[in-house]
């Protein structure tokens, strides 16, 4: 019988790894694989065993101040956590799979104490560090959920500062992905600094036309 996602087991990979003696268990997950405008963000989170967050969940299934609120106590109770990004720029060179995993690497090489596994949200790390990934990890893993919802939040705040600088964008609203708004805009100015040139060339857009 399937499982329903309310009734998946939150901890099934923490308390595997839990039961041969692992201390520090990380959870890894990205956040902007697909917008057509800034920054992939990356967070690497390690959380006490004993001092458990209700209601961590994968963040795309939360509300925003559902997020909010929940990324605050994260912050506050984890044992080590860290966020990295990596630019449009990075992305146009190397392609986003590479910066994605570059940008994991360095969340979990960046971390102040050292997990003894890393579970991570479908991507296979070579961190140096025993690692399992899992698909759809940020629904059926607590610690992949909590690494979700601090690297949406941080990603989130950041494009809404973005859209103080390019409001012609609405990257407030729409985060940077393909809203109609959005390509329309591109359409009409072309990108801004922080478009993916490499996203954008599918939507026939000029990607040397300068943002007024």
């Amino acid at each position: 019988m399937t499982k329903k996602i309310d009734d998946i087991d939150k901890f099934e990979y923490e308390n595997k790894y839990y039961a041969q003696g692992c201390r520090y268990i990380a959870g890894v997950d990205e956040v902007g694989r697909g917008p057509l405008c800034g920054p992939v963000v990356c967070a690497a989170v390690i959380m006490p065993r004993d001092d458990i967050i209700e209601g961590i969940d994968d963040s795309k299934r939360l509300s925003e101040k559902k997020r909010e609120y929940l990324s605050d106590l994260i912050l506050e109770k984890a044992i080590a956590y860290r966020i990295c990004l990596k630019d449009n720029v990075v992305i146009d060179r190397i392609n986003i799979l590479n910066a994605t995993k570059e940008c994991m690497n360095q969340c979990v090489a960046e971390l102040s104490v050292q997990p003894d596994v890393v579970l991570v949200d479908a991507i296979k790390l070579d961190c140096g560090i025993p690692c399992e990934p899992i698909i759809k990890g940020d629904l059926k893993s607590y610690t992949i959920g909590a690494a979700s919802i601090i690297a949406k939040v941080y990603r989130d705040r950041l494009m809404c500062r973005y859209d103080k600088l390019f409001p012609i964008y609405d990257l407030a609203s729409n985060k940077g992905y393909g809203t109609a708004k959005h390509i329309q805009a591109l359409k009409e100015f072309g990108p801004c600094p922080l478009h993916r040139r490499t996203f954008i060339k599918k939507f026939s857009v000029n990607t040397e036309k300068p943002q007024p």
